[in-house]
């Protein structure tokens, strides 16, 4: 059940393809910084990319208008209490130069078998009573592996990503894995590092 080393992955960062979504496998590969993504009808590629988009709980960036919103009584937060449907609107949510999804129907059952044996959560945010936002991923103890967001009102995966932050650095977890580089992330404070900088936090080093 072993990958090969990040080290082979191209420069895209696919490493490896093949193999199943069980949650041995995803475990192991999130441990060595490795995530599948591929489309509906494709094999399962693996990947690994360098420079790798993280941010470190501290941080992120909140601005003035968001500060207001954090303040506010708009948004409420859960977590974990309707993961289900946090994965399903992340895969319906349309999202810039994508077609279509890379949440499959296996990739669902696959996230939804590791958040029952307490390895994926999820962080939903609220409106009057309505889901309009949320994120889930996977924990490893010490860094926390966002996988997708979604928000169907302004600033409420932002919301959620921020809470995620400040409970992170409370636990002192050593940063939030982002995977690939996108405007959005970083404008939230996350950054790009190299590959052995990343795979040498995951290893606590």
């Amino acid at each position: 059940m072993s990958f090969p080393p990040v080290d082979n992955a191209n420069h895209e960062g696919l490493l490896a393809f093949g193999g199943d979504l069980s949650p041995e496998r995803l475990m192991l590969a999130y441990e060595q910084g490795i995530f599948p993504w591929f489309n509906e009808g494709s094999m399962i590629l693996w990947w690994s990319p360098d420079p790798r988009m993280v941010l470190f709980p501290d941080q992120i960036k909140i601005s003035k208008s968001m500060r207001k919103v954090l303040k506010s009584d708009q948004f409420t937060l859960t977590k974990n209490t309707c993961f289900e449907k946090v994965i399903a609107r992340c895969a319906k949510i349309r999202r810039e130069g994508q077609d279509g999804t890379w949440i499959t129907q296996d990739m669902k059952e696959a996230y939804i078998k590791l958040h029952k044996l307490g390895h994926a959560h999820s962080y939903e945010v609220w409106e009057k009573g309505e889901l309009v936002g949320g994120l889930y991923g996977i924990d490893l103890g010490h860094v926390f592996c966002g996988e997708s967001m979604f928000s169907t009102v302004s600033n409420a995966s932002k919301f959620a990503l921020i809470h995620l932050a400040i409970e992170l650095q409370e636990k002192n977890y050593r940063l939030i894995d982002c995977q690939s580089y996108t405007k959005h992330l970083e404008s939230l404070g996350a950054k790009e590092i190299p590959r052995k900088d990343f795979i040498g936090i995951l290893k606590n080093v």
